[in-house]
């Protein structure tokens, strides 16, 4: 469907918007009039959310010469086609929150599609960034090995308090150097409090860590510590 319109010179000749659902999405793309120089001309279509019918979207962004693609960030429903047409088109994924329509005026994936793309022709919305594709595993890999780690530290923390020692009483980080000092002398079969390398407030560090040296509490004891696997894999090699 074709429409066209007298409107003044616009700042992005050449643009496209896609109001993108789960299972479609709507192209709207504005371009200049081939023989009437003050005119636009507006088409949209509907595409499945599928390869093949993305890639028949880029093909036709590509015949209709846009140079501008921007998106609504719509959950993750935007990633397949900005990731299939990144590399052919500069796209943008713009905050919902810079795209509200005007109150009043119906809502329908057509004319979101419209309004989005004449706000982005006026220059009228700012792209939110994406990290390019190498940094986006690296980052998802990080987050991941990050909540793994907080994890495994839990567990450790854990397991001493039920055995009621007491490190993170009087070492802010019971994986620093004394922590793991004191960690590996337990697993090793240490239960002397006197004994166990510990460095810094030793007067306190006695009775409050290792109150309780046969183990008291519901969960694994002081004879299970050389079996225990989270201090087992939190005390292993340093860097």
């Amino acid at each position: 469907m074709e429409e066209i319109s007298e409107e003044a010179a616009e700042l992005v000749a050449r643009v496209a918007a896609l109001d993108i659902g789960k299972a479609s999405l709507v192209a709207c793309v504005r371009v200049p009039h081939e023989s009437r120089p003050r005119a636009r001309r507006q088409e949209v279509r509907t595409f499945a959310t599928t390869t093949r019918s993305l890639l028949g979207l880029r093909d036709w962004l590509i015949c209709q010469g846009v140079t501008l693609c921007v998106m609504e960030a719509t959950s993750t429903y935007w990633k397949p086609p900005f990731y299939l047409l990144e590399d052919a088109i500069k796209c943008w994924v713009v905050n919902a929150r810079d795209v509200k329509n005007v109150p009043g005026r119906p809502k329908t994936d057509r004319l979101d599609a419209v309004w989005l793309c004449k706000l982005a022709e006026r220059g009228m919305l700012r792209p939110s960034f994406v990290p390019p594709p190498w940094q986006r595993d690296l980052c998802r890999y990080r987050r991941t090995l990050i909540q793994e780690r907080t994890r495994e530290k839990q567990r450790a923390e854990k397991l001493l308090e039920d055995t009621q020692i007491k490190l993170s009483s009087v070492i802010s980080d019971i994986f620093g150097k004394s922590g793991r000092d004191m960690l590996e002398a337990l697993i090793a079969g240490q239960r002397d409090p006197y004994v166990l390398p510990v460095t810094g407030r030793r007067r306190s560090l006695p009775a409050i860590v290792y109150s309780s040296p046969t183990g008291s509490g519901s969960g694994c004891t002081s004879r299970c510590w050389p079996n225990c696997t989270p201090l087992g894999r939190w005390t292993g090699p340093r860097r």
